[in-house]
Order: C-alpha cells, then sequence, then structure tokens
C-alpha cells in the first residue's frame, strides 16, 4: 500500500466514525508507526481536510450550519475547571475549543471537543495521570471557549449557567 493509499483509507476511516480515533490505533490497523500517521495527519490536513486533534484522538470536523456556535470568556481556577466543562456539557453544549492569549506566542488554541460528562471526566484524568498544566494556567485562569451546542436557547443556558457559577467573564 503507498502512503497516498492509506492517507485515502484514513480519511474513510474518520469519514464513517463520529468518536475520535487515536494515531495509535490507526498505526496498529496499517502496521506502521504512529508517527507516521502523525505525518499522515499533517500532509492530510495540509490538503484541506478537516482534522481535529482532541485529547481522545482525531477527528474530521462535521459542521453542522444549523449549530449555534458562540465564544465564551471564563476565569477560574484549577478547582473550577471539572465544574465549567460539566456546566457546558450537562446543559446541551459541546466545548469545542480553548484559547488563550500568551504574550510571546499569541493566540493558542487546544482542541477539546468535550460533548459529555465521560469526555470531560476522560480529559481531567488525562490531566491530572499526565500532570501538565491547562492553558488557563498561562493567563492567571483567563480563557475562552467555543461552544457549539443546537440553539439560541442552549446557548442563553450554558451562558446563565457560567455565570451563577462565576465563572463567565462579562
Amino acid at each position: 500500500m503507498t502512503s497516498e493509499e492509506r492517507r485515502l483509507q484514513i480519511e474513510e476511516i474518520l469519514n464513517n466514525n463520529t468518536e475520535p480515533i487515536t494515531a495509535s490505533a490507526l498505526a496498529k490497523k496499517f502496521s506502521v508507526s504512529r508517527q507516521v500517521i502523525v505525518g499522515d495527519i499533517a500532509l492530510m490536513r495540509a490538503g484541506g481536510l478537516k482534522i481535529h486533534a482532541t485529547p481522545r484522538g482525531y477527528i474530521l470536523d462535521r459542521e453542522d450550519e444549523s449549530q449555534c456556535v458562540f465564544t465564551v470568556a471564563c476565569c477560574h481556577d484549577d478547582s473550577n475547571m471539572e465544574a465549567e466543562l460539566y456546566a457546558v456539557v450537562d446543559n446541551g453544549g459541546t466545548v469545542h475549543d480553548v484559547t488563550v492569549e500568551h504574550p510571546i506566542y499569541g493566540e493558542i488554541i487546544g482542541e477539546l471537543h468535550l460533548k459529555s460528562r465521560y469526555d470531560v471526566d476522560l480529559f481531567m484524568k488525562k490531566v491530572a495521570e499526565n500532570k501538565v498544566q491547562p492553558l488557563m494556567r498561562l493567563t492567571g485562569g483567563i480563557h475562552l471557549h467555543t461552544i457549539k451546542c443546537k440553539d439560541e436557547d442552549t446557548k442563553k443556558r450554558i451562558i446563565e449557567v457560567l455565570r451563577k457559577k462565576n465563572i463567565a467573564l462579562d
């Protein structure tokens, strides 16, 4: 199989799955290294394919035009991170990403794609196990989230809950 054929099959796999797929799982399927898959994904992105790298693996962007997409500015410490993410997913939203404004690098965006408590729990477990610092630590807790939901009523509900928890910045 050529590398081009492999990339076409990876695209087909991503098209047929709604859940993220890890580079390791793809590497095993094609009997190549994880790094080969990472390179394939980079080339596919450069070719215009909208592939997101999430904490749980790669996923193809299937943006539904009927979705409501908005950005909310938040500020909290580490102890409120889980509560913030639960507030969004429990009220019908998907936490698409997190963005911070770094003084040297400018805007830094981390893909999240958290749409359920299960996703949030896996993310929080990964943060704890890897002993990594959340991006918000770079900015004293201030960060932005891009949130996707089905309609304006859901958006209003999510923002209201984040305000009540003193997480949303006004």
